[in-house]
């Protein structure tokens, strides 16, 4: 029987790591769909970010309750499961708190300590249950969530419950357990631990048989949870919890209202004010595309910053088009994102490693015109961004696209990029004239 449970286990194990890495390769190859671009300056400064952003959660602390509600989830979740170590363990060696042997008083220590982070993790979950879904704060409520991501938020949220719980009467059944003095649990006495011993007196009616049923049916659900839970992050926007370290280390580092121009562009304005600078061999080549229009338009990081996306609304709740009722919302750019770099990687692998062309494009299909015009380029999205997303890149290059390959501008913007291409300014008037305010004052 033993033998029997650590096969099903090894293959529980293998399949779950086998659908992960499955799945991670393909993230990996949708985030490759963009266009190349080299971020590796300044390692010192990225490092420091990783630590104050992705672990540190830096930015949360604005809101200081929020915040550490927040730490509590995801650093009591994410060190509770270093315990998954000893599971997986025992179930491939057929052990019992493989463990509390070697450590001693100190295990008992680690598993008090992981027991206060469970229940953290447990108040910290129900609050964000009912601030979602009973005081429904108005970034939760958006119609950028309708459907799957408003629920996708409520499953983590209840598993994360659900597996807190198992844990701790998992505890409270071994402990109980080997109080009892039952073979196999009393050989690896660790006696009570801190919050788990406050179940005991639901459990004393359960007789001996019973009361293993129910600690290996918590064993078994709480680490084939973590299994499940592994396999459904590449679906669901808690896939965050991976990717904030790279996205945090690969962040733009340019002050925030600095835009990326192209240099291509630049010339142009250089030789048109200088033309004795220009090339005369016909050796500077015009760039090919302006802007994007789809994903692979996009760079690497602007995908990598679409799947580390929390939906958190905190980008759009500061965005001012957002606030004002305009069609914009910096959350939805990024969830755009994310679902057309999915669509064309579903079409590529359905084709064979070839784009099929399926007649949409990020641009028109996924983000419209309307979205992109409401944008003040305020950078209040990027700023208010947890994991150091920035949605405004993406809006700029597809508003780029927009303008210089579709020539698709409202009439007020075509007349200030007339005047700037005829006098260098936004405003109608001869260059000649730009300091005669200054002459009309000392008059």
């Amino acid at each position: 029987m033993q033998i029997a449970q650590q096969i099903l286990f090894v293959l529980i194990s293998g399949a779950a790591i086998f659908l992960f890495s499955k799945n991670a390769r393909q993230i990996i190859r949708n985030i490759r769909l963009g266009r190349d671009e080299i971020i590796n300056d300044q390692p010192g400064r990225r490092w420091r970010n990783v630590l104050l952003l992705a672990l540190g959660q830096k930015k949360m602390f604005r809101n200081p309750l929020v915040a550490v509600l927040h730490f509590f989830v995801y650093a009591g979740f994410i060190i509770i499961n270093i315990e998954v170590l000893e599971i997986v363990l025992d179930g491939i060696f057929g052990t019992h708190r493989l463990f509390a042997a070697p450590l001693g008083g100190f295990y008992t220590f680690l598993i008090n300590a992981f027991e206060t982070l469970a229940v953290l993790v447990i108040i910290g979950c129900a609050i964000f249950l009912i601030r979602r879904n009973v005081l429904k704060l108005r970034r939760f409520i958006s119609k950028d969530l309708n459907g799957w991501p408003r629920s996708d938020a409520n499953y983590i949220l209840i598993t994360e419950i659900v597996l807190m719980l198992l844990f701790l009467t998992l505890n409270a059944s071994d402990t109980l357990l080997q109080a009892r003095g039952v073979e196999h649990y009393a050989a690896h006495p660790t006696g009570n631990f801190i919050f788990s011993q406050f179940l005991h007196p639901l459990l004393n009616g359960v007789g001996n048989e019973g009361l293993q049923g129910i600690e290996r049916t918590c064993w078994w659900l709480h680490i084939v949870g973590i299994f499940a839970f592994l396999n459904y992050l590449p679906y669901s926007k808690h896939l965050h919890i991976i990717l904030a370290f790279p996205n945090a280390y690969y962040a733009r580092l340019k002050p925030m209202g600095e835009m990326e121009n192209m240099p291509a562009i630049q010339n142009e304005v250089l030789y048109a004010m200088q033309p004795e600078l220009a090339p005369t061999g016909g050796e500077a080549e015009p760039p090919k595309k302006f802007g994007a229009k789809d994903v692979a338009d996009l760079s690497w990081k602007n995908i990598l910053d679409a799947y580390s996306c929390t939906e958190c609304g905190r980008c759009s709740a500061a965005c001012p088009a957002n606030i004002t009722g305009k069609a914009l919302s910096p959350r939805k750019i990024m969830m755009d994102t994310r679902d057309r770099a999915e669509a064309v990687g579903k079409n590529i692998a359905a084709n064979k490693g070839e784009f099929k062309d399926d007649g949409k494009t990020l641009l028109h299909d996924y983000v419209t015109v309307e979205e992109l015009r409401a944008c003040t380029t305020c950078n209040a999205c990027v700023q208010e961004c947890p994991v150091s997303i920035n949605p405004l890149d993406i809006i700029l290059q597809l508003r780029r696209y927009l303008v210089m390959e579709e020539s698709n501008s409202p009439q007020e913007w075509a007349v200030m990029f007339g005047n700037v291409e005829n006098n260098f300014a936004p405003w109608k008037f001869s260059p000649d004239e730009r300091d005669k305010w200054a002459t009309e004052m000392a008059e």
